[in-house]
């Protein structure tokens, strides 16, 4: 490590959490330049310069079922990072999101003198609410995405900061649907559907069928209609395709994309969309949506039993109230799907209100994030290495 730099170690789980860092790192090397950055990571970080000692792709893995097939090799990364940091301690340790994998890290860090940030506060207010405790032992500071999380931790007296949603101060505010369909060559008047099955390789396994079953649903009704499904990874790809092929679905008329999940989104009618950040996307562009999610089993039985909010999706929980449809589990079966989506694709009343709404939350987000995070991280580096101090304020 060059001698005098600040080193600032990262944890990032997955590809939300990687563009939330990237953000970050951009941020905090305007105040710090000969800042270093290393730990795990994505690609949107590592084109900021940053050095990952593992892909984040390695912790990528959602559900209980999913977890233990993997434990072993998740649990040998964590511990040699662990090794790794208490053996050179970084300045600041930033857990993103990842609360399974990275509390355990600054359970470790923090009583070494170590500050350690939690960027991204875990869903608490969905479920294991206990967990507070536990992340209160772990963390020198919360970052909360959302303006309800605040409340949660200060009765707690747990350092907390608002930071507001990087995702909203990057969409635009109003509707952009004329200049992505331009952009993607569509015509202004067809029928657009997105289809956003998951992220990860264990969402499209469960989702992907239901998805493009779904699009059949649908293009019963509407013939000339055109389903757009951006995938995020060649992996993602394949299994797409290799389910439309399970499916007999290839004569379907669907257009897969790498990427370019927000124009299609932006472009489409309505969207169909797995529950997860995606949903907070499709809300902050004002696009129309229902909500579907499987799992495990085994995971989904875990997951309802320590539930206690009456939705998961992102936007429902944001505006307090149900404002659009969710589907979980065994009712998430293509004929409710296309239902609901043929049902917000005709009543353009009730999709304007829904546009209001995630208007409204669209405002409360848009907040610059990494500039309030990065200060608040700037704070915890000023108090624990007064020099750093100094080069900020220069």
């Amino acid at each position: 490590m060059t001698s005098g730099a600040v080193r600032i170690a990262m944890v990032a789980g997955e590809a939300s959490g990687d563009l939330l860092a990237s953000h970050l790192i951009q941020a905090l090397k305007a105040k710090l330049p000969n800042a270093l950055f290393y730990g795990i990571g994505g690609p949107k970080m590592l084109g900021q310069g940053f050095e990952a000692w593992y892909p984040l792709e390695k912790l990528a893995v959602r559900g209980y079922v999913e977890v233990l097939r993997h434990y072993r090799e998740i649990a040998g990364i964590r511990s040699d990072v662990k090794r790794r940091l208490l053996a050179e301690p970084p300045d600041v340790f930033i857990g993103v999101d990842a609360p399974d994998f990275n509390l355990a890290l600054e359970k470790a860090l923090k009583p070494r003198g170590i500050p350690s940030i939690h960027y991204v506060s875990p869903s608490i207010w969905a479920w294991r609410g206990n967990r507070i405790h536990k992340i209160g032992a772990a963390v020198s500071r919360v970052l909360a995405l959302f303006p309800f999380e605040p409340k949660l931790y200060e009765e707690q007296g747990i350092p907390v900061s608002y930071v507001g949603h990087p995702l909203a101060d990057m969409l635009p505010v109003d509707d952009g649907r004329n200049e992505a369909r331009e952009l993607l060559g569509l015509p202004l008047q067809q029928s657009v559907f997105a289809l956003l099955p998951g992220s990860r390789q264990s969402e499209l396994q469960y989702m992907a069928d239901t998805f493009i079953l779904t699009a059949r649903e649908i293009n019963k009704v509407l013939p000339d209609a055109l389903f757009l499904v951006p995938l995020a990874t060649r992996e993602t790809r394949l299994l797409f395709e290799t389910a439309l092929y399970r499916c007999d679905a290839r004569e379907l008329p669907i257009r897969m994309l790498f990427g370019h999940a927000h124009e299609a989104m932006m472009a489409s009618d309505a969207v169909l969309v797995a529950s997860g950040t995606a949903t907070l996307e499709a809300a902050l562009l004002k696009r129309p949506m229902a909500i579907a999610y499987k799992m495990a089993p085994f995971s989904y039985r875990m997951m309802r039993r320590m539930g206690y909010l009456p939705y998961v999706g992102l936007p429902n929980i944001l505006a307090g109230k149900f404002v659009v449809p969710e589907f979980i589990q065994d009712d998430a079966t293509p004929e409710n799907l296309a239902q609901a989506l043929l049902n917000l694709y005709a009543d353009k009343t009730t999709c304007a209100r829904i546009g209001e709404v995630f208007r409204g939350i669209h405002l409360q987000l848009k907040q610059n994030t990494a500039e309030k995070a990065a200060a608040a991280i700037l704070d915890s580096l000023s108090a624990h290495t007064p020099t750093i101090a100094h080069a900020t304020a220069a």
